[in-house]
């Protein structure tokens, strides 16, 4: 099936999905919205306008910027392809850069070499040399031994630059001496002014750098380090450009810990879509796959992690399994009950039937329940589940005190936030949940939840999707890759939800567990970003997979007036806490993407665009 077809069936699967999940309405709402964005988009739509180009090109600050030197191996250019890239350097807002052509070309494409000292003999910026092809890495070696420039960048003979690349590049790099900066991207067939879709891009996220390469284009680093780093390496072919970001960053990092690439949340660079090119999919070229899982590998020996690469979910993706030190860390599994001895049992039994990690402990904690038969249950518990055991919260419901509460009771090395109405479905959730937790930096890691139906619950949560917090990919069909393989690959987030979340016991104590003062609502969220903002990252996995039984239909607290006021309270709560500012502009997420979907969509204002 080609890779159109593939798309046809997807989106109609989706439409049935979303008529019989949501009705007709909104089924033809969000076809309206897809139409109108295809096919009526605004033209040009991730470039400034008119004015802000020209005001670029006015701009006397941009004369001492330092020079970028844009390294491009040519092999059998065709001239449709060749001349639209070299116009678009030369077209460039700002005036320093330089264009180093390295042509590998075969004698039947003598050409190449005619059409670029075409260009050169009136842009003495354009530097040309004929080199004999030995691979990418090493042609854009050959690239960059010509470089003058400061700073060097990347980019295929296939496809453009937008015209504000350079300026918006330099000027950060002027503004704060980065060692590595990069942009968003967008991909086109025939012109850039008609892209078919945007790549909107976190920051610096070092997880999901290690199961994709999510940066590409543009990325924009200092010669310094690609020199010192080796240059590009034949060996990684295919996904030379990731493992070159791999080796510079951690160059970077021994040099100065705290160093990371900065992100410009602009289009800055338009990916050619055509048959052999890795913007239609990693199927045109099969070694990329083998490629990447060397870089990871490589990048796991050099920095001294252990853990075996392999295969991700999709083509393209990487999956590190990580090695957990032995004897097993022990877990603490909170999981606070009220009743519903249905739900808990069908917990405790997915736990302990699937589990394949072995050091655990459950501590149940028994909060108000009424039911005889809930507390006749709790007696036979310990002899039926090894390690678990009851205890007794006497305060009201307040979701944050009981588990502080039970913190106290907890002997593991770690803790794990559990609700009662989950089901565990992958044996090894609890390992690959472990392992990363206890790599360096990380101090939570979250979970993926489904639906009993089977769509996602839970996949991260992205901080101000509908003004506070939303889960990633919510209502999303199972077994997707998602935005940019954001359903299928272990990344980094600002939260996660406390449905199933794991954290260090030290990382609890150091921020003083979850604030009292949440006693429902966001009480995750805020513990997240304390955690975040005290040092430690936050990362989610596809491959831990439990069902939630929350309902998708369970109502609002809206008609309870107790509750409205209750979650009001909290989420401005969230608010004072944090800063709205702060919470709107979440690191691993986009300016460019939605705040009013969880699907990762496309805003419509691209407020960010300037």
């Amino acid at each position: 099936m080609s890779q159109k077809s593939k798309r046809i069936k997807e989106l109609f699967d989706y439409a049935c999905t979303l008529t019989r999940e949501q009705g007709v309405g909104a089924m033809a709402s969000r076809a309206a919205g897809f139409c109108k964005r295809r096919f009526l988009g605004k033209k040009a739509r991730y470039l400034p306008g008119k004015e802000t180009l020209q005001a670029q090109r006015q701009d006397a600050a941009a004369q001492k910027f330092p020079t970028i030197s844009i390294l491009t191996p040519l092999y059998n250019t065709p001239e449709n392809f060749l001349r639209p890239y070299i116009e678009s350097v030369i077209g460039q807002t700002a005036p320093n850069w330089q264009l180093v052509l390295a042509d590998a070309s075969d004698a039947d494409h003598a050409k190449v070499a005619d059409i670029v000292r075409e260009y050169a003999a009136d842009e003495p910026r354009i530097v040309y040399t004929k080199i004999e092809n030995k691979g990418i890495s090493a042609n854009t070696n050959a690239a960059a031994k010509l470089a003058t420039g400061s700073y060097l960048a990347l980019a295929d003979h296939d496809d453009m630059l937008a015209p504000h690349a350079v300026y918006c590049a330099g000027r950060l790099l002027a503004e704060t001496g980065a060692d590595f900066v990069y942009s968003d991207e967008a991909l086109f067939e025939k012109s850039p002014e008609r892209p078919k879709v945007g790549h909107f891009k976190p920051d610096y996220a070092p997880e999901y750098l290690m199961a994709v390469n999510y940066i590409c284009h543009l990325a924009v680093f200092k010669k310094e380090l690609f020199e010192a780093v080796g240059g590009e390496r034949p060996a990684c072919d295919g996904a030379q450009d990731h493992d070159l970001f791999l080796r510079i960053i951690d160059e970077m990092q021994r040099r100065d810990p705290a160093a990371k690439p900065l992100h410009i949340p602009q289009v800055l660079y338009y990916w050619r879509v055509h048959a052999a090119s890795t913007s239609s999919g990693t199927d045109a070229k099969p070694y990329v796959v083998a490629a990447a899982q060397k870089a990871v590998a490589d990048h796991l020996a050099a920095t001294g992690r252990r853990g075996t690469v392999e295969p991700g979910k999709f083509p393209g993706t990487c999956h590190i399994r990580w090695q957990i030190d032995e004897p097993q860390p022990l877990v603490s599994i909170l999981i606070p009950n009220k009743d519903h001895i249905d739900d808990l049992e069908k917990c405790l039994h997915s736990l302990y039937a699937k589990t394949t990690y072995e050091s655990f402990e459950v501590l149940v904690v028994e909060n108000n329940s009424a039911d005889p038969a809930t507390f006749a249950y709790y007696k036979k518990l310990p002899q039926r589940y090894e390690n678990a055991r009851v205890i007794t919260y006497n305060g009201g419901f307040n979701f944050s005190a009981i588990n502080n509460f039970a913190r106290r009771y907890a002997h593991g090395q770690y803790l794990l936030l559990l609700n009662n109405d989950v089901e565990v479905l992958t044996g090894d959730w609890l390992t690959q949940m472990v392992g990363e937790c206890s790599q360096p930096g990380v101090g939570i890691c979250g979970a993926m939840l489904y639906y009993p139906d089977d769509t996602v619950q839970h996949a991260g949560v992205v901080t101000g999707l509908g003004g506070y917090a939303g889960h990633s990919h919510k209502y999303h069909k199972r077994g997707g890759s998602g935005y940019m393989f954001r359903l299928a690959t272990v990344q980094d987030y600002s939260a996660v939800t406390a449905a199933c979340l794991l954290v260090r016991t030290a990382v609890y104590d150091a921020v003083h567990g979850l604030d009292e003062a949440f006693t429902v609502a966001f009480n995750d969220v805020d513990f997240c970003l304390r955690v975040r903002d005290a040092g430690w990252r936050i990362v989610w996995t596809p491959y831990a997979e439990l069902y939630h039984y929350e309902s998708k239909s369970r109502g609002s607290d809206e008609k309870d007036t107790a509750k409205k006021a209750r979650f009001d309270a909290e989420r401005e709560r969230l608010y004072a806490q944090h800063g709205r500012d702060n919470i709107l502009h979440d690191p691993y997420y986009s300016p460019s993407l939605s705040l009013d979907y969880e699907d990762f969509r496309e805003s419509a204002d691209l407020r960010n665009l300037k």
